[in-house]
């Protein structure tokens, strides 16, 4: 819809709450994008300092107000304990389009909470945002994200060769695109 404001949600799932970024996150985000293990098939290095938390958390507010995207911080519904994040950006209402992107922590990584976190999400951009596409990338040698796209109904488009360097390495990713017609949640969110 045209002219629509993005407001940044807190999307409740079976297991997880998909919340507003807080200044109080800095520590946990810090901690997970500081991993090397984590951020193995990022496309930038791992975080050295505390201060470039301050700054994603800046970043994420900034997309906010501009109305491009929102990146929410997923946690257990339970006791609210960091989870990771998921995010939809590069919003544009006219092409009723975004573009889904996630990072998970790794004890959370082989629950399935990446699919839980992000289903919640593409409820959200297809139903209340309108959306008609949502696309997603991944290196290509990270199999456990293409799993999570494909399991979504993310359909593989293509390869962007060598647009990335992780770690020094030049690194290829897939382009995954999800139509709203081809929307099928697994599980509800």
């Amino acid at each position: 819809m045209a002219g629509m404001s993005l407001r940044t949600p807190t999307l409740p799932t079976t297991r997880l709450r998909l919340r507003p970024v807080a200044d109080d996150d800095a520590d946990a985000l810090f901690a997970m994008h500081s991993s090397a293990h984590v951020l193995r098939y990022w496309d930038s290095p791992p975080w050295a300092e505390r201060a470039r938390a301050e700054r994603f958390i800046a970043a994420c507010r900034q997309m906010a107000d501009e109305d491009s995207g929102v990146r929410l911080v997923i946690e257990h519904a339970s006791d609210r304990a960091f989870v990771g994040w998921c995010s939809l950006s590069r919003w544009n209402p006219t092409y009723r389009s975004a573009a889904l992107g996630y990072c998970l922590d790794e004890p959370a990584w082989g629950h399935g909470f990446a699919t839980e976190a992000a289903t919640a999400a593409l409820q959200w951009a297809f139903g209340t945002l309108d959306l008609n596409r949502v696309q997603a990338e991944t290196d290509t040698r990270n199999a456990a994200s293409a799993r999570v796209l494909e399991k979504l109904g993310f359909v593989r488009e293509g390869t962007l060769r060598e647009d990335c360097v992780v770690n020094g390495d030049v690194s290829d990713s897939w382009v995954y695109g999800l139509l709203r017609r081809q929307w099928h949640p697994l599980i509800e969110p």
